[in-house]
């Protein structure tokens, strides 16, 4: 029996060599779990940015544009209402119509501001040892930019508040060409009433660069608040392993989500005048919000920014600015849910792997 015996210290050698052994591959492991979740938490943010919220935004932008409403829509609940009501009427397309042009005034952002920042001198990123001339060339650059995006905005806008029922099935690429056909002043017949580009552009930029400003400043200052926080959390020495590792991911995205509500909620007026002014004179017919069910057309006549205030202060009154607000509500809430059950199901997988 004692020939037999195991050796207590080979034994517990070998435990240690086995130990050392699976150190490397769970860390391994961790940090492909890392990679993973990087990418899937940033995907799911930009999946709830653009395509969850987009029936929000069809219906925020369909509101926004219809001075005959008289339900102005700035609960949830209205709103949840008159979307299933749009769905029942029209099949599931007429929430998501015309995503696809978002997607390409998107690009033709980024594309129009990585151009111009390259044959210019204009700073696309503000160095930490910044001074107000590289903040007034940053804001020029993205003046600049919305200035040459603001056509294809304005045609991307078209599509998504046009009503299904008299659509066409138009093309992913209608955009950039009604964008094009705006500018040199051909494409579908645009009434008398069409605003011309030079009347936009104070409107556009105006909304466009005040919408940087406040994300920027509140994304900024939130970020440092959550920085703050977890820096004491690590002098208390109270941070678990899971916690430090959604840290390092989490508070950007929150960070962004804030700038974003707060801007949206912030500007919603000049956006909802902004939308007014871009559809006036192209003939879109859109969709009743009061009922659910038939089309209206857009007959404005606003002579530019000031007259298209005062107007809808003294026909539709202050609540008038912030028709379709319940769609903001709701789009921000999925967000937050989404981001909450990211969070979750990230946090499950650390400690499974921990």
């Amino acid at each position: 029996e004692i020939g037999h015996r195991r050796n207590p210290w080979k034994a517990r050698s070998d435990l240690g060599r086995a130990t050392l052994s699976q150190e490397p591959l769970k860390l391994m492991k961790t940090e492909q779990l890392n990679r993973f979740a990087g990418f899937g938490i940033g995907l799911a943010s930009l999946f709830t940015e653009n395509v969850l919220a987009h029936p929000c935004i069809v219906l925020r932008r369909q509101c926004q544009v219809n001075y005959h409403a008289q339900n102005y829509h700035l609960t949830p609940f209205t709103v949840i209402n008159i979307m299933y009501s749009f769905n029942k009427t029209q099949g599931p397309r007429a929430l998501w119509k015309g995503m696809g042009s978002t997607f390409i005034v998107q690009g033709v952002t980024l594309g129009a501001e990585g151009i111009i920042s390259e044959f210019t001198p204009l700073p696309r990123e503000i160095s930490h040892k910044w001074n107000p001339k590289q903040i007034g060339e940053h804001l020029l650059l993205k003046a600049l930019t919305y200035m040459v995006a603001m056509p294809f905005y304005s045609a991307s806008l078209i599509e998504t508040v046009q009503s299904e029922i008299i659509r066409d099935n138009t093309g992913i690429l209608e955009c950039i060409k009604e964008g094009i056909g705006r500018v040199i002043g051909m494409g579908v017949p645009h009434s008398k009433r069409l605003l011309p580009l030079l009347s936009l552009i104070f409107p556009t930029v105006l909304h466009g660069v005040l919408h940087y400003i406040i994300s920027s400043i509140i994304q900024k200052f939130v970020l440092l608040i959550l920085k703050r926080k977890t820096y004491n959390s690590y002098l208390a020495e109270s941070t678990s392993p899971v916690q430090s590792m959604l840290d390092a991911y989490f508070p950007e995205l929150i960070a962004n989500f804030a700038a974003s509500l707060c801007s949206d909620v912030i500007l919603y007026p000049l956006e909802t005048v902004l939308h007014r002014l871009h559809i006036q004179g192209t003939r879109t017919i859109i969709d009743n919000t009061d009922l659910g069910y038939e089309v209206l057309p857009i007959n404005t006549q606003y002579e530019g920014m000031r007259d298209c205030i005062n107007t809808i202060r003294q026909e539709e009154g202050a609540l008038g600015f912030y028709k379709g607000f319940g769609a903001v509500i709701i789009q921000y809430t999925l967000h937050a849910a989404v981001l909450q059950i990211t969070k979750i199901i990230y946090s499950t997988l650390l400690q499974n792997s921990i």
